[in-house]
C-alpha cells in the first residue's frame, strides 16, 4: 500500500517507514481492504498527519480505533463526516466544551462532528489503530498499527517541548509512560462514552479550558474548540 502523508511527518517517520514491520503491515492491509470493507478510505489512513503536520501539532488527542459504521470514519479520532450524526462520545465531547466555556453553540444535533477545523489548528487527532474492519470494533488490533503510533507518541514527546497529551480512558493512559511529563503536559481522565460520562468520569475535567491555558502560558496559540 503506497504511504500518502504531510512532508514534515515523512522526514521525521522515514526511519519507521522502512522497519520491517511496517512494510509487512502495509502489506497485510492492502490484502484486508482487498478482501474486507474497511474503514477510512484508503486515502484518509492518513489523515490526522495531513491536516496536523508535525511542526503544527501543539495537542495530541488519543482514540483507540476508528468509527466502523459506513461513511463515519474520516481519519480523525472521535471525528466523523459532515452529514452523519454525531456519535455519543463526540456529543459528550461537545457539551463538556459548552460547559467549561459557558457558551451557547448551535444545537449538537445540527453541527458538524467534522473535527477537521481542530487539526487545522494544530490538535493532533490520533488513533492507537488507524484502520478497521466494517462493523468490528477493534478488528484490525493484530496489524501492529500500536507498534507504529506508539513510535509516532515516543517521537513528538522527544522531539518536541509544551505539547499536551489528552488521554481519556484506560486504554489512552497507558500511552503515558511514552511521554515526558517534565516537557509535556498529561491530561487524564474516563473517556467520554457514556458508559463512562454517566458515571461521573468525564464530565467536569475541564481538559478544554486547561488546555488553552497551558498553550497560553506557553506562548502559543489557543485552541478553538
Amino acid at each position: 500500500m503506497r504511504i500518502k502523508i504531510e512532508n514534515s511527518w515523512q522526514n521525521q517517520l522515514q526511519n519507521e517507514f522502512e522497519k520491517d514491520y511496517f512494510n509487512a503491515l502495509m502489506d497485510n492491509l492492502e490484502e484486508e481492504y482487498q478482501n474486507f470493507e474497511c474503514y477510512p478510505p484508503k486515502d484518509l489512513i492518513f489523515n490526522a498527519f495531513n491536516q496536523c503536520g508535525f511542526e503544527n501539532t501543539k495537542v495530541v488527542i488519543l482514540g483507540q480505533d476508528p468509527y466502523h459504521g459506513e461513511g463515519e470514519a474520516n481519519g480523525l479520532a472521535f471525528s466523523v463526516n459532515d452529514g452523519v450524526k454525531i456519535p455519543p462520545s463526540l456529543r459528550n465531547i461537545y457539551r463538556e466544551i459548552n460547559a467549561e466555556y459557558d457558551t451557547i453553540f448551535e444545537p449538537i444535533e445540527q453541527s458538524s462532528g467534522n473535527l477537521e477545523r481542530w487539526a487545522q489548528q494544530g490538535v493532533l487527532l490520533l488513533n492507537a489503530t488507524l484502520t478497521v474492519r466494517k462493523d468490528t470494533p477493534n478488528s484490525h488490533k493484530h496489524l501492529h498499527w500500536q507498534q507504529f503510533t506508539d513510535a509516532v507518541i515516543s517521537l513528538l514527546s522527544h522531539e518536541k517541548e509544551h505539547l499536551v497529551f489528552i488521554l481519556w480512558g484506560a486504554f489512552a493512559q497507558k500511552k503515558a509512560k511514552l511521554i515526558d511529563e517534565k516537557k509535556h503536559l498529561i491530561l487524564t481522565s474516563g473517556h467520554p462514552s457514556p458508559m463512562s460520562a454517566n458515571q461521573g468520569k468525564w464530565f467536569g475535567n475541564n481538559h478544554f479550558f486547561k488546555t488553552n491555558n497551558y498553550l497560553k502560558n506557553k506562548g502559543l496559540n489557543q485552541v478553538n474548540w
